[in-house]
Order: C-alpha cells, then sequence, then structure tokens
C-alpha cells in the first residue's frame, strides 16, 4: 500500500468515525445505521456508479458532504424561508470546516483540503466541477433514497408544489447527471416516476 493510499484510507476511516457519532438512527439493508453514516456510505456508491473516475479530492468531499450534520439542528433557527437559509449557510461553512480538520489530521496538505472544503461548502457550484459533481451525486442521493419519505413528511404539499421541487433539484443539477437519473441508472420510486417525468419533461 502507497503512502497516498494510507493518507485517503485514513480520511475515510476518520470520517466514518465522525459520522459514526450520529446519534440518530435509521435501518437499511437489515441493519441499523447512524443516520449520517449511512449517508455518507450512500453518497460515495453513488460517486462509484456515476463517476467512478473521480480523484480522491471528490471522494473525500462526497464523503464528507454531511460530516456530523446533526450538530447544527435545523430547529436552531427561526422556522421560516431567511432562518433556513441562514442555517445551510452556517451549516456548509461548519461541516466544511471540519472535513478540513479531518484530512488535516490525516495527514492532507492545503492543495486537497482546499479542493475539499470548497465543495462540501458548495462554492461556486455552476463554475466549480468539484461542487458541481457533488451537487449531481448529492442530487442522484436524494432521488433514489430520499425523496419518497421526504413526500411522506409533506402530505400537506399538493402537485404543484412537488413540480416545483423537483424542478428545483433537476436544474441544479448537471446535463450529464440529469441523463443519468432517466437512463435507469438509479431506482427512482416507482409510485413517483410520474410525477418526476411529468416535472422533467
Amino acid at each position: 500500500m502507497s503512502e497516498q493510499q494510507s493518507v485517503f484510507e485514513q480520511a475515510i476511516a476518520l470520517i466514518d468515525a465522525a459520522n459514526s457519532e450520529d446519534p440518530n438512527r435509521v435501518t437499511a439493508d437489515g441493519r441499523e445505521w447512524p443516520k449520517e453514516l449511512l449517508y455518507s456510505h450512500r453518497m460515495s456508491d453513488m460517486l462509484q456508479r456515476f463517476a467512478p473516475e473521480a480523484d480522491d479530492a471528490v471522494r473525500l468531499a462526497i464523503r464528507a458532504q454531511h460530516v456530523q450534520r446533526w450538530k447544527s439542528p435545523r430547529d436552531a433557527y427561526p422556522m421560516d424561508r431567511i432562518g433556513y437559509l441562514q442555517w445551510r449557510k452556517d451549516l456548509y461553512k461548519i461541516q466544511a470546516q471540519t472535513a478540513a480538520e479531518l484530512l488535516e489530521k490525516a495527514g492532507y496538505g492545503e492543495d486537497v483540503i482546499g479542493r475539499v472544503r470548497q465543495a462540501v461548502a458548495k462554492l461556486r457550484i455552476k463554475e466549480n466541477p468539484d461542487t458541481q459533481l457533488l451537487e449531481d451525486v448529492t442530487d442522484l442521493v436524494f432521488l433514489e433514497h430520499h425523496i419518497l419519505e421526504f413526500v411522506g413528511k409533506h402530505p400537506e404539499y399538493d402537485e404543484d408544489k412537488w413540480l416545483d421541487i423537483i424542478r428545483k433539484t433537476w436544474n441544479k443539477m448537471s446535463e450529464t447527471a440529469q441523463q443519468f437519473a432517466l437512463s435507469g441508472s438509479i431506482t427512482l420510486p416507482e409510485s413517483l416516476v410520474p410525477l418526476i417525468r411529468k416535472a422533467v419533461g
């Protein structure tokens, strides 16, 4: 094993250890997971399917995107649009800083740390290919694993509201990711396929 491989594996282990502290538990694939650990593994799995050629900086950013997210709860901010936007802005900064600290501990230099920090902070989505790729993988994971759960949490939303949510998600994705989603490369919830196709058709 090369020195670079050992640094990468150490960084992944540190990210996974941080996410294993999540007190929130979910069940998937017949076992119980810390919620953000499961999410990070789903992100890495999707990246491998969507962009297997991605380099270590992107792979680390993908794994660390939600690192210790539970430490910045949404309900610590006003439950309105302004509160949501401030929470999201602060959350991205906190997660980017946490990821940077873990990578530094693993032995990475500022070149990789800087790229990971920018991607996790969601900076310059349409200009930075690392950030766009992270956004693509995030949205693909949402469509495959989380949109059905999200629908269940908001029975008050009508069809127009859901079409708007799906279109906003779709517009953040690259054309490559959009084609990947519609090609059968991800598993869309069967009950929502007509709505998704109506939104993006």
